[in-house]
């Protein structure tokens, strides 16, 4: 099968505009509207929520605010994968992803070596898929378009699996590779999922706080028990053993909302956060 250079984005119209005017504008204006406390350090990675724009836009806005204007060479933005897939690790097929802001070409090199990296250790390598639909990584690249300063390459990763082994695996690799690079890493998740508003923030603010306390084993521990939800969770944990690798020292959680304070209904409730992980220089 003849697999098309640039991925063709299933959700832009949808989960969010379609028209790159109006998309530019709603994004500049969540970035505008983020009212950050300050920030000691140089951010290394943050992590994002992925829902529809209109629901988890305002949130959003607080985590790539925290690197607007940043000029990375490379985002590496990693996810959870929500569709069937044998795999536990996932990246594209495609050379590029598409948004209506414009393409950003994926690093291939970046992913062959990590592949091959993984493999040399007797882990899972990189299983590559196309035409995928899954919306937690596209959902970020609009907010990366208009928050960073220049163009940068994309290394895309899905993550499935909740081995604690693979993932920090996954982390430290991808640290090693991106140390020579000006890099930004990217968890993509939404917390809890259809709990009433008083419940969902009580489980929010446990997955929060894992992610304030800078322990991965926190965040994949929460979820395993129920006390807290991420539904990237192992992509999350990816990232946050990825910082430390990198020198980082501390995860300032910058924003909770939930869908309540968009639609005005808590009776079945997802939750949103957003936090940057954070390197004293």
């Amino acid at each position: 099968m003849t697999v098309a250079e640039v991925r063709p984005s299933p959700i832009a119209g949808t989960w969010y505009s379609g028209d790159p005017q109006r998309l530019s504008r709603q994004v500049d204006a969540y970035l505008n509207q983020a009212k950050l406390p300050p920030l000691e350090g140089e951010v290394v990675a943050v992590i994002a929520p992925h829902a529809g724009h209109r629901y988890s836009g305002r949130t959003a806005g607080y985590a790539f605010a925290a690197v607007r204007g940043q000029s990375p060479e490379l985002a590496a933005v990693l996810s959870p994968y929500h569709d069937f897939a044998r795999e536990p690790l996932l990246t594209t097929a495609h050379r590029a992803y598409a948004t209506p802001l414009g393409t950003i070409p994926v690093d291939r090199d970046l992913i062959a070596a990590l592949d091959e990296r993984l493999r040399r250790q007797g882990k899972s390598g990189l299983a590559a898929i196309a035409n995928d639909m899954e919306h937690s990584l596209e959902i970020e690249l609009p907010f990366l378009q208009r928050a960073l300063a220049g163009e940068f390459r994309l290394l895309p990763l899905m993550v499935r699996t909740h081995d604690a082994a693979l993932l920090k695996a996954v982390g430290e690799i991808l640290a090693d590779l991106l140390k020579p690079l000006r890099a930004l890493l990217v968890a993509s998740t939404d917390l809890s999922h259809f709990y009433p508003l008083p419940a969902a923030k009580k489980l929010d603010e446990h997955m929060l706080r894992q992610f304030a306390s800078f322990s991965p084993e926190g965040v994949l521990k929460a979820e395993e028990e129920g006390s807290g939800f991420a539904c990237g969770a192992p992509a999350v944990a990816a990232v946050l053993w990825a910082a430390k690798a990198l020198g980082a020292g501390r995860v300032q959680v910058l924003h909770h909302s939930t869908s309540a304070d968009e639609t005005g209904d808590p009776s079945s409730v997802v939750g949103y956060g957003a936090a940057a992980v954070l390197k004293t220089v």
